[in-house]
């Protein structure tokens, strides 16, 4: 009988599995032991438009080793991993489920993030994680999206006609890069917009930013701007509108007039009537001042339109032309739009200030107390009635002299020199002088009588007789009388001989 077999020894026992080992480790050696096995990705390039379902195609033929098959995003270490038997994203899905030989999936809504390299993957599975068996070449994705609906932007606030203000167009979301931008103004094309692409290096979505400037005008209050974008995937051109009302401000041109027009009457109605033109948006608030002091009063009506689109507001004050407005200054205050406010103003003058005959000054209108311009007039009035009165009396008695001094005329008599010797002269009765001036008016063609005076033996006489005088206004007569003194009585002894003595008279007649 022969002996029993023997057992295997333990290296025998592991033998095949360090053969197993062997196979996986080295390169082929799965080719080798699966020579059958292909991976099919036959797509190399794909364009889809965003928002529709693409397709990617995956299939295996032959003897495949266990293990699953999944598809990525990408390669290397950062590969995303699309989908898994396990696990995949939202919008994938496998086109045939349970088959384990088609491996084609679908990504519904393609979005332009989606544009990639796709690559499909066989595993199998090993002693820990599974193991990357056969990778297929790739499919290379292309997203062509649309440009989302453009969007025009204004200024932040409102601006007024004069300066260009800025106008920007935006669009996102597209591919490929190339877009084309026009701006239009009431149909009309404007020139030289900005814009731009960004990013400006490639990219799987881009989006678009472009500014034009626009001169405002008052009549822009119907006036309205478009963008327009072109693009490979639009099958028509999009636009964009943008009304210039939205961003256009009109101040207000303020206008005051009065009726009637001034200076008028004392105590008379007059109507004081604002107007604020032309002014956009309609939001207007419009107050009345009297003296920079805001009067609750005015009747305003409400904004009217204009044919340009622009508003009207007219607000009238009726007031009582009284001695105390007299002067006064009446404001049209307008608010619009939240802006500082604007006045225009209008003087109500008085052309009859004071009060009527018949009226008191104390009465109640005047307070009791006359007014500064009508105590000036009254004292000036006094002081003119006294210089008047003063210049009266000055005349009166300047006349009043003249006629005194005119009716008696003047005679002066010049007394004889005296010797300034020291020696007397005896007084002696019948030594006489005398003078007779005889000053009688004679009428016309009528002769004087020669006066005739009695002379004693020691008298000296001089007689001067005036006739009619001149024709003239103003006539002066005058006389000198030079007397020597003559004496014939025998003379008186003395120490010297007698001097003569000389008398002079002068006489001055002022007649009319």
């Amino acid at each position: 009988m022969e002996p029993p077999a023997s057992a295997p020894s333990a290296p025998a026992r592991w033998l095949p599995c360090l053969l197993l080992l062997a196979l996986h480790a080295w390169p082929g050696a799965g080719a080798q032991e699966f020579p059958d096995f292909q991976l099919l990705q036959p797509q190399g390039a794909v364009s889809v438009s965003a928002g529709e379902t693409l397709t990617l195609t995956c299939s295996v033929t032959g003897l495949a080793p266990i293990g699953p098959v999944k598809w990525f995003k990408g390669s290397g270490s950062g590969r995303q991993l699309v989908y898994a038997d396990t696990g995949s994203l939202p919008r994938v899905m496998r086109a045939v489920n349970g088959s384990g030989t088609d491996f084609t999936i679908y990504i519904n809504d393609t979005r332009a993030e989606d544009a990639g390299v796709y690559h499909c993957v066989k595993f199998r599975k090993g002693s820990g994680a599974d193991e990357e068996f056969r990778s297929g070449a790739g499919t290379a994705v292309s997203v062509s999206a649309r440009p989302s609906a453009p969007s025009v932007s204004g200024p932040r606030s409102r601006a007024e006609p004069g300066p260009p203000v800025n106008f920007t167009c935006t669009s996102v979301g597209f591919s490929p890069k190339d877009i084309n931008v026009t701006w239009f103004k009431n149909g009309a094309k404007l020139p030289d917009p900005q814009h731009q692409v960004l990013p400006k290096n490639g990219s799987v979505s881009y989006s678009m930013s472009s500014t034009v400037g626009v001169s405002l005008t008052a009549g822009d209050t119907r006036s309205q701007l478009t963008c327009q974008i072109e693009h490979s995937t639009l099958p028509a051109p999009l636009n964009a509108t943008y009304h210039f009302s939205d961003a256009l401000r009109v101040p207000p041109r303020l206008r005051v007039d009065t009726a009637p027009a001034a200076p008028v009457a004392l105590n008379q109605s007059v109507t004081f009537t604002c107007r604020a033109e032309g002014f956009y948006p309609k939001d207007a608030n419009l107050t009345w001042l009297e003296n920079r002091n805001e009067m609750n009063l005015g009747n305003s009506s409400a904004p009217a339109e204009n044919p340009d689109g622009t508003y009207t507001l007219q607000s009238s004050l009726e007031v009582k032309a009284t001695e105390q407005r007299n002067q006064s200054v009446f404001t049209c205050r307008v608010v619009h739009d939240s802006q500082p406010p604007a006045n225009v103003s209008e003087m109500l003058r008085i052309s009859q200030p004071l009060p009527e005959s018949g009226k008191d000054d104390t009465s109640p209108n005047g307070g009791g107390k006359l007014s500064e311009e009508k105590k000036i007039y009254i004292a000036i009035a006094v002081v003119c009635a006294v210089l008047v009165v003063l210049v009266i009396a000055v005349i009166y008695l300047i006349r009043v002299r003249q006629r005194k001094g005119k009716s008696s005329p003047s005679v002066r008599l010049h007394e004889p020199e005296k010797s300034p010797s020291p020696a007397p002269q005896d007084s002696d009765p019948n030594n006489l002088t005398y003078a007779d001036l005889n000053f009688d008016k004679q009428k016309k063609k009528k002769k004087s009588t020669p006066r005739i005076v009695e002379m004693s033996p020691q008298s000296e006489y001089a007689c001067i007789q005036t006739g009619q005088p001149a024709a003239t206004e103003d006539h002066l007569t005058y006389a000198d009388l030079d007397m020597v003194h003559l004496s014939k009585a025998p003379k008186r002894p003395a120490p010297r001989p007698e001097e003569a003595v000389s008398e002079y008279a002068s006489v001055q007649i002022q007649r009319k």
